[in-house]
C-alpha cells in the first residue's frame, strides 16, 4: 500500500467508513490498575499495516506507545493525529532522542503543542529537532532551563551558543564595555 491509499483509509477511519476491526480492548483506555496481560507488541506487530493504522488512529495509551515505534512512518505519524493522545505522552516523545527526525517536525507544527512548556523544552534540548526550530525556541525558555542548556554537550553548537549568550545577556553581563 502506497502513502496515498494510507492517507485515503486513514481518512475513511477518521470518518468511520473503514471496516476495519481491531480489538476494543485496544482502543478503550484502561484504568491504570487494569493492565493488558498479553504480549500488546507481538498482537500489534502481527496486524495489517491497515490494523495498525486505525489502531494509531483511535487506539489506547498503550496501543499508542507501542505504534509509535512501528516500522512505518505512515503509522507513527497518525499516533499523533490520534485525538485522544495527551500532552504528556507527546513530551515523552519529543525528549526521545532516537525518534525520527520527521515525528519532531510534526509535534512542531502543532501550535496548541508548542504553547506547553515542558513541549517546548524537550523540543530545545533534544538535538534531532530541526536546527531553525530548536534556536526559535531557546529564547523563551526559564533562566534555570537556559543554564543547563548553554552548558549541554548534547546539543548543536549554534543551540548550545545561542543559550550560553542569552544567559551572559539576561545576567546583566552582556554589555561590551565591560572588562573580565
Amino acid at each position: 500500500m502506497n502513502d496515498l491509499n494510507l492517507e485515503a483509509l486513514a481518512e475513511d477511519i477518521q470518518q468511520d467508513r473503514d471496516t476495519i476491526v481491531v480489538p476494543q480492548d485496544l482502543v478503550e483506555e484502561l484504568p491504570p490498575e487494569k493492565k493488558i496481560s498479553r504480549n500488546l507488541a507481538a498482537e500489534i506487530q502481527q496486524m495489517t499495516v491497515g490494523e495498525r493504522l486505525k489502531l494509531a488512529l483511535k487506539g489506547n495509551r498503550d496501543a499508542r506507545m507501542i505504534l509509535i515505534r512501528d516500522s512505518s512512518r505512515v503509522v507513527q505519524r497518525f499516533v499523533l493525529q490520534n485525538p485522544r493522545i495527551t500532552e504528556e505522552e507527546v513530551v515523552a516523545l519529543a525528549k526521545n532522542r532516537s525518534i525520527d527526525r520527521e515525528l519532531l517536525d510534526q509535534i512542531c507544527r502543532r501550535k496548541e503543542w508548542l504553547g506547553n512548556y515542558q513541549i517546548k523544552l524537550a523540543l530545545a534540548t533534544n538535538p534531532k529537532t530541526p536546527l531553525a526550530l530548536a534556536v526559535r525556541l531557546v529564547p523563551s525558555l526559564l533562566p534555570r532551563d537556559l543554564r543547563g542548556l548553554a552548558k549541554s554537550k548534547n546539543v548543536p553548537s549554534a543551540v548550545n551558543g545561542l543559550a550560553k549568550r542569552l544567559v551572559i545577556e539576561r545576567s546583566g553581563g552582556g554589555s561590551s564595555s565591560s572588562s573580565h
